[in-house]
Parts: C-alpha cells; sequence; structure tokens
C-alpha cells in the first residue's frame, strides 16, 4: 500500500490544535466529536497510513484533562434504533462507548438524554444507566427550535435542561449516531456555564469533509458517497469567504445553521467567537496528507466500493433508487466508471469465462487474485 497520510504527524498536531482551542476561551472547552471515534475505517481507506483508531490515540494525549460525555435521543431510545455496522442498538452502543472509554483511562460517566418528553422508554433505560452507575441528564424539547431564539437562550429553553456536571478542561461530546442532539448539548451546556460565570467555549470535530482540500477533491467526494443517504452536501463556506477572501470547504448542515448559532453565541456569550463554520472547527488531517495523488486514488476507489456497496444495499431491501442516483452522480463529478476499480473488471472477466458469479481481490501488492462457483463452493 502506498502511504498518503502521516499518522505520528497527525496525532502531534491535532492534539497541539485542540489545547490552543482550550486556552483560547480560558476555563472549558465543550468538543462536539462528530463521526466514529475509534474503528473509522471510513477514513483509513481515503486517507491512505491514517489509522482506524486515530482519533482516539489523539485524543488518549489530552486524557487527563478531558471528560466524555455520550448524548442520545429519547425518539432513537424508543424507536430502538440500530446502528448498522455493529448491529447494536443506540442504547447499547452508548453503554459499549462508556465501558470503552473507562477501559482506555478517560472519565466518562455521564449521558445526556436529550429530546425529552416523559417517554417511558427513556426513563427504563435512565434507570439501566442509574444500575450502572452512570450520571443521566435530561434535556427537553425546545418550541421553535433552533429558530425561536428568545425561547431557547432563555430559562424556560436551555435553562430547563438538566446542568451536566463536569470537572476537567475539555469536555468531549460525542453520540452513537448522527441526530442524537450533540450540538444542542453543548450550546446548553455553555448557558448554563455563562449563568455560573464560568468561561467555556465551544468547538467542532470532524474529520471530512477537510476544510483545505478543493471542493472536488476526490477525499471530499468521497465523504458525500459516504453520507448519500444524509443528503449531506459538500460546499464552499461563504461566511468564510466573505470574512476571510479565502476559500474553504464545508458542508450544507453547518452552513444553514450558522446564522442561527452566530446569534445564540451573541445571546450567551455577548459576542459570536466565530466569523464561519470553519473556524469553529479544529481538523487538522488536511495538513497531514503527505502524497496528494495516493489519496486521491485511494478515495476515488472508496466512491466506486460506496456504489456497489449501495447495489448490495438495495437487493437487500436496505437502500432506495435515490441514493444509488446519488452515487452514480459523484462517480461522474469525479470521472470515474467501474472500470476504475480493477477487481471489477476482474471478476466480470471470470464470471464470463466460467458463467457463474466469480469474485475478486486485490492484494496489497497489486496483484488480483479471482475465485469462481464451482459445485463445492459459492463465489
Amino acid at each position: 500500500m502506498k502511504y498518503g497520510f502521516d499518522n505520528n504527524k497527525y496525532l502531534k498536531m491535532q492534539s497541539e490544535h485542540i489545547r490552543e482551542r482550550i486556552a483560547m476561551f480560558g476555563d472549558k472547552l465543550y468538543l462536539e466529536f462528530g463521526g466514529k471515534l475509534f474503528d473509522d475505517y471510513h477514513a483509513s481507506r481515503v486517507l491512505p497510513g491514517f489509522e482506524p483508531d486515530s482519533k482516539f490515540k489523539m485524543l488518549r494525549q489530552l486524557k487527563d484533562h478531558a471528560e466524555i460525555v455520550v448524548v442520545i435521543s429519547a425518539s432513537s431510545i424508543e424507536s430502538n434504533k440500530i446502528r448498522q455496522d455493529s448491529g447494536l442498538t443506540y442504547g447499547e452502543e452508548v453503554i459499549r462507548l462508556i465501558q470503552t472509554f473507562r477501559q482506555n483511562g478517560f472519565l466518562s460517566d455521564s449521558v445526556v438524554i436529550t429530546q425529552y418528553a416523559g417517554q417511558p422508554s427513556a426513563d427504563q433505560f435512565r434507570n439501566r444507566l442509574n444500575n450502572l452507575s452512570i450520571h443521566s441528564y435530561l434535556h427537553y424539547i425546545i418550541d421553535g427550535y433552533p429558530d425561536n431564539i428568545d425561547l431557547i437562550v432563555s430559562d424556560e429553553g436551555y435553562g430547563r435542561n438538566e446542568y451536566v456536571e463536569t470537572t476537567r478542561p475539555l469536555v468531549v461530546v460525542t453520540a452513537p449516531g448522527p441526530g442524537s442532539g450533540k450540538m444542542a448539548t453543548c450550546l446548553s451546556q455553555l448557558y448554563h456555564e455563562h449563568k455560573r460565570g464560568i468561561q467555556a467555549g465551544y468547538a467542532k470535530f470532524e474529520t471530512f469533509p477537510i476544510w483545505n482540500l478543493p471542493l472536488k477533491h476526490p477525499v471530499n467526494i468521497a465523504y458525500e458517497a459516504a453520507t448519500a443517504d444524509l443528503n449531506d452536501v459538500n460546499m464552499i463556506d461563504p461566511f468564510h469567504l466573505e470574512a476571510y477572501h479565502t476559500t474553504t470547504v464545508n458542508y450544507n448542515r453547518d452552513v444553514e445553521i450558522f446564522p442561527v448559532l452566530h446569534a445564540i453565541f451573541e445571546e450567551i456569550l455577548g459576542e459570536c467567537p466565530y466569523k464561519s463554520p470553519t473556524d469553529m472547527g479544529v481538523n487538522m488531517a488536511g495538513n497531514c496528507i503527505i502524497d496528494d495523488a495516493a489519496c486521491r486514488e485511494a478515495a476515488n476507489q472508496e466512491i466506486i466500493r460506496r456504489y456497489y456497496s449501495c447495489l448490495c444495499d438495495l437487493k437487500r431491501g436496505n437502500s432506495s433508487r435515490e441514493i444509488l442516483y446519488k452515487l452514480q452522480l459523484l462517480m461522474k463529478q469525479g470521472g470515474l466508471t467501474i472500470k476504475d476499480r480493477p477487481v471489477v473488471t476482474a471478476a466480470m472477466q471470470r464470471e464470463e469465462e466460467t458463467g457463474h458469479p466469480a469474485v475478486a481481490i486485490e492484494l496489497p501488492d497489486g496483484q488480483i487474485v479471482t475465485g469462481k462457483t464451482t459445485d463445492l463452493l459459492g463465489a
């Protein structure tokens, strides 16, 4: 495998940058941690050299100054929402995460249940957490969120939420999956900290899209392919462009919510510390790419892999035509066809020769091995 990413440089640079952001605010930093803390195989596929647990290793360098809060929405508990990669419910994943954090020496004993409205299943989950000596806190639904700023930043809005007791200068806020309420939890905590006279700030850690790579760089297109089911779209950050006359990349949800965040920050802190969504981020991954061509090729392979993965999900009834069409469009944007993935051509040729299903795998040295279907074994 040809390496395109310097993992050691990343571990050092990323942890230093987070320390700088903590110092910027004074007493405390709430760091919204998007994506996977460990087992990030997407990142390791598109950035050859990035280790799947790199982000976790990076946080280990800060563990004496950090604690981890896990967020889950009451609606996810009620619906028994399941993570497709692990097969665990979001509730089970919360407990697994906390156990893993503790086993690795992190302080992690708080769970926030967001969008709480008296759901019996959420109450049962809270009792289970209590039996495991895990503290839990309730955050409530706020009418008109996120647009009704006067209500949100008031005693009837964030003020109604239970305050999460934390003791470390870095509070990492993570979740078992998207839509759990990480950002709202961070902002609610800022409101309560400000009421208590504590100087606290907020920052966001997202590996993708990589803000200092071109919009149509294969690594960023691969992120769109990975989130095709969420309808995430990469775009130029218009606020950053206006403030600094510099082009950076962000994604639509952060750009769309920024005016609201800006207003909420002004209500809580008196002024917004950030001029753009890009400013909120702390991601240093783009600075650790050492071979752009290797990363481009790896990302192109990932885009095609996602296309075939969607085809499989479609046959199983776990995807939709709309997602498939989006992946086809992303392949066109990258100038890709299925022939750009060598194993595809090899497997199809083998199938044509034998008249039966076939498989192909590419070894680290580039050699391709094929497998055919026989009476004994099927490909």
